[in-house]
């Protein structure tokens, strides 16, 4: 039985933006299905802070249509889009409660006071503060003035929510906190969500699809699972999780079999994604989590002298010297008891072949 699909909240329909010369957003078609939660991720430059501003109406498109809740958005005010928006800094008014900045913006939709006054008090029990209304947002720590600023976008109950980079300037326990709270919040609720942030953490533990963005475009978009475990790119496989790259010359065997030749070694491959040829330049992408050291070598194993081993809590990180110079990165669950290889030994870094990946080469430049 085929699924109903879900109608999109957010319609990008060819839209660009460029300032003189300068591209901050090249031609891009991107569909937010209703009740999604949807995370543009990326460096600084890379357009996603761009994109969320235009869907917002800071600033107008230099072409192309937004389409929001099937309205013709492209040119209307940001008040008459029927969204809200967080921000990093929470904006709460300081002169005013809790109570009253979460009543503030149906004040300025003329809601009649009882009515206020119960949803505003739904929204502070949602969040888990009714106990603090009649503070000042100074006598809050930061994570309740995020839950604050969060209350306050929900309680006129808008069917977008656009959020920049909301949780950046909390400490890290703090923002693990409230990733799960929005994620609660949004499960809870059903609201659309459009999030904003360079943290790969973040976007991979919140998000239902992740849209990678690099240079102004949309790089891949998925599953954070799909782009963790099939990158499409190098710069997809660098920017999502710690990656061990290796670049070589694809070589095919006559039963169709892939392998890379590198400077360290020919390694088999399982079948790239993509089309390659043999003699393509092409790199072989191996997660540190995925690789194990070994006392010995076999068939997909790289030989070197161990750097350094960092402790991190839960795993432990090797760094490991390869004859060639460069440095191969091995993951490990930390455990009670665990013994391994010491700094300087001689030692192997081993994996799976269907543990790999073939990608094309980064573009030059």
């Amino acid at each position: 039985m085929t699924a109903t699909p879900v109608p999109a909240m957010i319609e990008l329909q060819g839209v660009a933006k460029s300032y003189g010369d300068v591209h901050a957003l090249q031609r891009t078609d991107l569909s937010v299905a209703k009740g999604e939660f949807v995370t543009l991720l990326g460096p600084s430059g890379s357009g996603k802070s761009t994109l969320l501003n235009l869907i917002a109406g800071m600033t107008k498109p230099s072409s192309g249509r937004i389409v929001i809740d099937g309205r013709d958005a492209t040119t209307l005010p940001t008040n008459q889009r029927g969204l809200g928006m967080v921000f990093q800094n929470y904006a709460l008014m300081p002169h005013m409660t809790v109570f009253e900045n979460i009543a503030f913006p149906l004040q300025v939709r003329r809601l009649p006071k009882a009515e206020i006054r119960l949803k505003v008090q739904q929204a502070l029990d949602l969040i888990q503060l009714g106990h603090v209304a009649d503070r000042r947002p100074r006598e809050l720590s930061g994570g309740q003035q995020q839950r604050i600023s969060l209350a306050r976008c929900i309680v006129y109950n808008p069917a977008l929510i656009l959020m920049d980079e909301p949780l950046g300037a909390l400490d890290k326990k703090l923002r693990e906190q409230m990733q799960l709270e929005i994620k609660r919040l949004h499960a809870e609720l059903g609201i659309t969500m459009l999030y904003v942030t360079h943290d790969q953490d973040e976007a991979l533990t919140m998000s239902d699809r992740i849209v990678l963005m690099n240079g102004g475009r949309i790089e891949q978009q998925g599953a954070p699972d799909a782009l963790y475990f099939k990158p499409e790119t190098v710069f997809s496989a660098e920017f999502i999780g710690s990656s061990n790259l290796i670049p070589g010359t694809i070589e095919i065997d006559a039963d169709g079999a892939y392998a890379l030749n590198t400077a360290l070694g020919r390694f088999p491959a399982p079948a790239p994604a993509t089309a390659m040829k043999a003699g393509d330049r092409a790199v072989l992408l191996v997660r540190p989590e995925n690789m194990a050291l070994t006392a010995s070598g076999n068939a997909t194993s790289i030989a070197g002298r161990l750097e350094d081993s960092i402790l991190l809590g839960g795993v432990v990180r090797h760094f490991l010297r390869c004859t060639d110079g460069t440095t191969l990165i091995v993951q490990e669950l930390n455990q009670p008891g665990r013994t391994g290889a010491h700094r300087g030994d001689e030692i192997h870094a081993a994996w799976l072949p269907a543990h790999a990946r073939l990608l094309p080469p980064a573009p030059a430049g």
